[in-house]
C-alpha cells in the first residue's frame, strides 16, 4: 500500500512539472517567437489598440463604442423591438447630426463587446468633414490618413475593411 501511495505521488508530481510548469512555459515561448505583439499586449502610451476609447470632441475620430456606458463590456440584450433600444439610437443620431455628421449604422450601435477598437472605411470617411473643420486639416490629407491606416481582409477575401481608431487617432494627433 505505501509503494502505491509513493508511486500515485511521484506521478503527481510528475504531470505537475509536466503540465503545469513545463507545457505552459512551452506555451508562452512559442507564443512570444510567433505572435511577439499579442503575446505582450497591446498597451501603447496613447491606450490599447485591442480595446476601444472614448474620443471626446470633434478633433478626432470616433468608435463605436456605447456612448451611454463606456465602461460595459458585453451586449445591451436589448432586442430590435425595444424602446429603450429605439431611444438610445435616437439620441446617438441627434449627438452625431449635432456634429455635423450624417452617422452609419455602425456608428449609432454597440458591438457586440462594447469595446470594439475598429470602424469600418465608411464610418471613419464620414467623420472628416467634421474634423476637418475642427482642426483646421484639409479633407484630402484626412482621406489619406484614413486609407494608410486602413487593413484590408484577411488572406484578401475574408471579413470587411477596418481602421483602428486608436492608431488612426495617434497618427492624426502627429499631423503638423
Amino acid at each position: 500500500m505505501a509503494k502505491q501511495f509513493v508511486r500515485s505521488i511521484l506521478a503527481s508530481v510528475v504531470f505537475f512539472l509536466m503540465l503545469g510548469v513545463g507545457y505552459p512555459l512551452l506555451e508562452t515561448a512559442v507564443a512570444q517567437l510567433a505572435f511577439p505583439h499579442q503575446a505582450n499586449g497591446s498597451l501603447t502610451a496613447y491606450g490599447s489598440t485591442e480595446i476601444g476609447q472614448q474620443w471626446g470632441g470633434t478633433k478626432f475620430f470616433h468608435g463605436r463604442l456605447d456612448p451611454y456606458t463606456p465602461l460595459a463590456t458585453g451586449g445591451s440584450n436589448l432586442g430590435p423591438t425595444s424602446k429603450e433600444l429605439a431611444q438610445q439610437t435616437k439620441k446617438a443620431i441627434a449627438m452625431w447630426h449635432s456634429l455635423g455628421v450624417n452617422p452609419t449604422e455602425e456608428l449609432v450601435t454597440n458591438s457586440g463587446s462594447g469595446v470594439d477598437p475598429d470602424i469600418s472605411v465608411q464610418s471613419a470617411t464620414v467623420q472628416i468633414p467634421m474634423i476637418s473643420k475642427a482642426r483646421g486639416v484639409p479633407v484630402s490629407v484626412l482621406r489619406n490618413l484614413v486609407k494608410k491606416y486602413t487593413v484590408g481582409r484577411q488572406f484578401g477575401f475574408l471579413g470587411e475593411s477596418y481602421v483602428n481608431v486608436l492608431q488612426l487617432n495617434v497618427a492624426l494627433s502627429k499631423l503638423r
